[in-house]
């Protein structure tokens, strides 16, 4: 062997896994790692966080299950008198008690649920209606038009809203549509107001000046653009609005004013149950509770509503 002659190379050693390259795909810098959410995706997935408000959403849900069920399951018709066994207490076969009258109390709220929640989503929907056309209008024209309807509007606002709702109701009588007409003859002015300061902002935009240089008409500018970017506020709105309207609907009949005997209201089972309360209490608390329960459960979904189509709050 000749002493130039170079020795043998050692093997080679297997490199560690942890210093390999990794394999890169074409195309896999422009992947999107996590699909992108749409502005009503993050509104229901912020609000799903927001526990209590959930709760609230769930009441709601037991509430209208009881108010279209319970009658149906119960064997005591709402309007059935049975003297010989008024003012029983809660039993098996009474589970509200009865009252003065013996009819069953558990139905009586039931169907004073249907009224109560009929009454203030109508309420609250009429008043969306008038409230964002009359706002939407007098935001977009402008000038003489926008200082005649808010004037206007403002002139309503100023009378009181019971006094209002009250002569309305001596004037036209008794009875579940003239308490609707009651409650929306001014309801709508919150809503309109809500609505017109909103658009205000919106239409000074960027996308709105582009949209009337194009020559879009104002009727799709309102309705294509304006008022979408303020449902968050429209909605938050009229969540606000439906409990104002079973209370007031509840406090008309309580002074004798909305629905009459034999139709069941919780305001008139109140207003039966109030002399009775100090030997027969059952008959004042379950439409008392009722009626707190779905005022306590609507504000908080509206409070949860409001934290979530906060674009202040998005991530």
């Amino acid at each position: 062997m000749s002493l130039l002659q170079e020795p043998p190379s050692p093997p080679p050693k297997e490199i560690d896994p942890l210093f390999l390259p990794l394999e890169r795909k074409a195309g896999a810098g422009e992947e999107i790692a996590q699909p992108s959410l749409s502005y009503w995706e993050d509104v229901w997935h912020r609000f799903r966080l927001n526990y209590v408000a959930i709760g609230g959403l769930c009441i709601l849900v037991l509430l209208t299950l009881f108010a279209l069920l319970a009658p149906l399951i119960s064997s005591h018709p709402y309007f059935e008198i049975n003297l010989e066994l008024k003012n029983s207490p809660p039993s098996k076969e009474f589970w509200f008690g009865t009252d003065d009258l013996g009819r069953d109390i558990f139905t009586r709220t039931a169907c004073g649920a249907r009224i109560s929640l009929f009454v203030g989503v109508s309420a609250a929907l009429i008043d969306l209606v008038i409230g964002v056309l009359w706002g939407g209008i007098a935001a977009l024209r402008g000038g003489r038009v926008d200082n005649l309807m808010m004037r206007l509007a403002d002139i309503l606002y100023a009378i009181p809203y019971l006094l209002v709702v009250i002569m309305l109701m001596v004037v036209l009588g008794s009875g579940l549509f003239p308490i609707l007409i009651a409650l929306t003859i001014t309801g709508w002015i919150g809503m309109a107001r809500i609505v017109r300061g909103q658009l205000l902002q919106l239409k000074n935009l960027e996308y709105i000046q582009a949209a009337i240089a194009l020559g879009a008409s104002q009727r799709r500018i309102l309705f294509k653009h304006l008022i979408p970017n303020a449902m968050g506020s429209i909605i938050v709105m009229m969540t606000l609005t439906i409990p104002v309207a079973i209370f007031t609907e509840a406090f008309l009949s309580f002074l004798g004013l909305g629905v009459q005997a034999p139709m069941a209201s919780w305001g008139t089972m109140a207003s039966d149950g109030l002399p009775a309360m100090r030997y027969y209490p059952w008959r004042l608390f379950f439409p008392a509770f009722f009626i707190s329960i779905t005022m306590l459960a609507l504000n908080l979904v509206g409070d949860g509503l409001r934290d979530a189509l906060d674009p202040k709050l998005r991530k």
